[in-house]
């Protein structure tokens, strides 16, 4: 399976190599994002904390499910996860989302939590332009992603429709704008 996904994609003009790299460092993002926001949700007390513990939730969840979805075409095109935790850590496409310095702060914490969800936008956005026209089952993945988040958040109706006619990284910026 993978020698065959991974022809077809080369055939179709995109760097094996780069995306590759490109959807295991996602993978990575995202499931130490996971662990960082799991710290994260626990600090949030009080009133104005438990107003964001919902959102620190679902990203928390949506971000284990974004990186069980992603290994399946790791795998596919022949990839594979590193052995080392730690090492994959390293390799995250995102700075770590660690608790702020003062754990009751928490503009600081939705500050972790939209520069998190930024750097998700621009590596999904690199995978989508890498991806269209030419690959159509890791762009399919990535357009499922962002559905998903979507539709977890009740808003599925009028937003399916808009989706083919607006850009890659507009439709990712707007269906994850739909957390915050």
């Amino acid at each position: 399976m993978a020698k065959v996904a991974r022809e077809v994609v080369e055939k179709a003009g995109v760097d094996i190599e780069k995306l590759l790299e490109l959807l295991i460092k996602n993978a990575s993002a995202e499931l130490t994002t996971y662990y960082y926001y799991t710290i994260l949700r626990f600090n949030l007390i009080g009133l104005e904390g438990e107003g964001i513990k919902e959102i620190a939730e679902t990203a928390r969840v949506e971000d284990r499910n974004h990186f069980e979805a992603l290994i399946p075409r790791i795998y596919e095109l022949g990839g594979k996860l590193l052995r080392n935790m730690n090492d994959f850590h390293d390799i995250s496409a995102c700075s770590p989302a660690y608790l702020p310095e003062d754990p009751t702060d928490v503009q600081a914490m939705l500050q972790v939590l939209v520069n998190a969800e930024r750097c998700a936008v621009r590596g999904y956005t690199e995978i989508c332009n890498m991806t269209a026209g030419k690959d159509h089952r890791t762009y399919g993945l990535r357009r499922s992603l962002t559905k998903k988040s979507s539709t977890s958040h009740g808003s599925p109706n009028s937003l399916e429709k808009d989706l083919p006619d607006i850009s890659c990284a507009e439709e990712t910026l707007l269906l994850l704008s739909q957390s915050f």
